[in-house]
């Protein structure tokens, strides 16, 4: 069996656990521990860098079997291990906590978006990248105009910058089907496979610069990083 440990701690930088199988992905071998921190590209956000005793993994989802599986990064040679053996796993905790505050950066502006009657349509929270996309149900005069848009951009970053200020919980939790609803207090829930800082505190320098209107959608693009951590 194998435990998707990014879900139950964001901040778990490494551990001992075993191999939980091997196999072949393309012709390149991989392998799948029990304790996994790794989390895999999906959801809008790019996957964990990491390592198996030392060697440098990129993890990806398994189809086949479910699991989340490493395969050696880059040029590096191909791995090697056998079920059951012991190993150590490692991630890069910097940039783990990088992708946590980006993808909780988005639920909340997806919150705050939300609040002026819009509707969720896309999202991506790749570094560089990250941006969430929203529809108006009903036309929404201030986007017409330069200063409407300054105006409309300068609400959401007052209701973003007021629920970091309260240090609004972050938390999870699976429903009845199994899929994992992630909430940020009262303000915002929703599936999502994503990692998360546990507070809205942990969100530093979140900045949203004046939002677009493009072929009828709303583009709030963002940036955000994790607060250092005393």
């Amino acid at each position: 069996m194998q435990v998707p440990a990014y879900y139950a701690d964001t901040y778990e930088e490494q551990a001992q656990t075993r191999v939980a199988a091997v196999g072949e992905r393309d012709g390149v071998p991989w392998v799948a521990v029990e304790h996994c921190l790794f989390h895999p590209q999906g959801g809008g956000q790019p996957a964990d860098r990491g390592w198996v005793d030392g060697h440098e993994i990129v993890p990806v989802r398994d189809h086949g079997s479910g699991m989340v599986v490493a395969v050696a990064s880059g040029e590096a040679e191909p791995l090697v291990f056998s079920v059951g053996q012991p190993v150590e796993v490692r991630i890069d905790l910097p940039a783990r906590l990088a992708h946590a505050a980006l993808h909780t950066a988005g639920h909340l502006i997806e919150a705050a978006g939300r609040t002026q009657g819009w509707m969720l349509a896309a999202n991506n929270h790749f570094p560089g990248q990250a941006r969430i996309e929203f529809t108006a149900p009903t036309a929404d005069a201030r986007l017409g105009s330069p200063e409407g848009r300054g105006e409309a951009t300068e609400t959401l970053r007052t209701e973003v910058a007021k629920a970091i200020a309260e240090d609004l919980p972050v938390t999870w939790e699976n429903d009845a089907e199994g899929r994992r609803i992630v909430h940020l207090a009262h303000l915002h829930s929703a599936p999502c496979g994503g990692t998360h800082v546990r507070s809205l505190g942990d969100l530093a320098d979140v900045v949203l610069p004046t939002l677009k209107v493009k072929k009828g959608r709303i583009r709030v693009s963002y940036s955000a990083d994790h607060r250092e951590r005393g």
